[in-house]
């Protein structure tokens, strides 16, 4: 189907990896403690958007030529870590409360937090090689085109989805009264710092396929 094989397979094994927890999910739960509902679901369309940036990027062939090119690879990768410890480190320092509901610009707010985590997502070369690994074995070889990877990019981003709204609205959920003590605040803050800084160390790790 449309250059598809074992699609049924494809789908279990994405919820399976959805579901198992990752920076995506880390940035995302980050998010929604700190800053509440609202910034958790704008994040978590973010990441949705890098995701799909980075089916389109795959499907055409970039990806593989970032996996291989070992230069290109690391420009991207120091990138993602920069931003990611930058982030770290405006909220590990900051002392006012961020909700969402706090700002007097919200649509402004909206697209900041949105934007961040659309960064965070195109900027992590993880990604990237893990979509030209996985995505390829349930493409039929015979098939030439972008559309399999395409349909199974959506479909990946799909159940990512659905998973990451119910993390979001759940951990804002349970951590609701903290945000509202300013001492309380304060502390997500700064664990929520630790955990980008954290994230974007780990990165380093990352190596292009030889």
């Amino acid at each position: 189907m449309f250059g598809i094989v074992h699609y049924e397979a494809f789908v279990l094994t994405a919820i399976m990896l959805n579901l198992i927890p990752g920076t995506d999910t880390m940035y995302i739960i980050s998010r929604s403690i700190s800053q509440g509902r609202q910034a958790g679901i704008l994040s978590v369309l973010g990441i949705l958007t890098g995701s799909l940036i980075h089916t389109v990027l795959a499907a055409f062939g970039l990806s593989l030529i970032l996996a291989q090119s070992v230069v290109l690879f690391n420009i991207v990768k120091i990138l993602g870590v920069a931003y990611l410890v930058y982030l770290g480190v405006r909220m590990f320092m900051t002392k006012e409360a961020l909700s969402f509901d706090s700002t007097a610009s919200p649509g402004r707010k909206a697209g900041k937090v949105y934007g961040q985590a659309i960064v965070t997502s195109v900027t992590n070369p993880k990604v990237a090689l893990f979509f030209i690994a996985f995505l390829p074995q349930f493409v039929d070889a015979t098939h030439t085109g972008p559309l399999p990877f395409l349909l199974l990019g959506l479909t990946f981003t799909l159940t990512g989805g659905i998973w990451f709204s119910l993390v979001a609205l759940f951990a804002s959920f349970v951590t609701q009264k903290m945000r509202n003590n300013p001492h309380f605040s304060s502390i997500l803050n700064k664990l929520t710092g630790i955990v980008f800084i954290g994230m974007g160390l780990n990165l380093l790790r990352a190596k292009a396929t030889p």
